[in-house]
This record gives structure tokens, sequence and C-alpha cells, in this order.
């Protein structure tokens, strides 16, 4: 079945997505999960003939591009959608023409994953709501569009 990546302004549905992600299945608190900075962020939304499938968030952090809050249910796991994202959110920074780094907080079971779209670990293994994690780079002036 084909997906679809939008932006989007609908921020009750991506945390609904996030929601039963993050905090029903991965078990993060909703303390954790929750935040004040949905409104200053640009969402992106994958969709399907059935319905919303996944999300991220994107946000601009001292000059540099921040993907985060990604999720995918898993009924859309396995089909692309997580790196459709990842894609659309380098796009997007990438259009913006300001901005040479994308960074984002990678569970480390998915390094693999964030290193085959391009990014580089730096920095040392951290706890994020329970979770390891490890921060990623892409340079944008290193990476061709597409």
């Amino acid at each position: 079945m084909i997906f679809t990546i939008e932006e989007t302004c609908d921020i009750s549905l991506c945390r609904a997505l996030r929601r039963t992600v993050f905090i029903e299945e991965q078990g993060i608190s909703e303390a954790d999960e929750l935040d004040d900075r949905d409104d200053a962020a640009v969402h992106l939304l994958a969709r399907d003939n059935t319905g919303a499938l996944g999300s991220a968030r994107l946000l601009v952090e001292d000059g540099t591009g921040k993907i985060g809050r990604v999720c995918v249910l898993p009924q859309g796991r396995g089909r692309g959608i997580g790196a459709a994202l990842i894609r659309a959110g380098v796009a997007h920074f990438r259009h913006r023409g300001d901005l040479a780094t994308v960074k984002l907080g990678a569970q480390t079971h998915a390094l693999g994953f964030y290193a085959a779209l391009g990014f580089h670990a730096v920095g040392e293994v951290y706890d994020d709501a329970g979770i390891a994690h490890q921060d990623m780079i892409l340079s944008l002036a290193a990476t061709e569009e597409g």
C-alpha cells in the first residue's frame, strides 16, 4: 500500500501517534513525552488510505535542524515509512537554505537505521526517558537532495 508524507497542523493527531508508540508501547512517561515544543515545530505525518501511520517533529535549535519524536505504528513498520519521514525532514531543513547540519537523538537499537540514511553517531550514549540514546548528525553540505 502506498503512503504519503505531508506537513500537518494536526498536532493532536501526531500526539496520539506518539502516545501509542512512546507511552503505551515503549513505556515512556507522559511527562517525558509531552513538552512545550510542539507549537514551535513543523510536524510531518505519514498516512495511507487506512489513516495516519507515523509522524516526526522538526525543530531548529542553535542553528541546527533537529528531527525528533519519530514514530511509526506497528501496522506501518517495515514499509519504509520511518526512512521516508527522516528523508522528508532532511529535505525540509535543506530547503530552508540556512542550516548546515541535521541532528537527532537515536535510540541505540536504531543506530544502524539512521546510519543507513547518512547520519553519523557523535558523543556518548545517554539516557533519555529510561532508553539509551546517542546523538547522530548529518551534514547537509555532504548530501545530495533527493
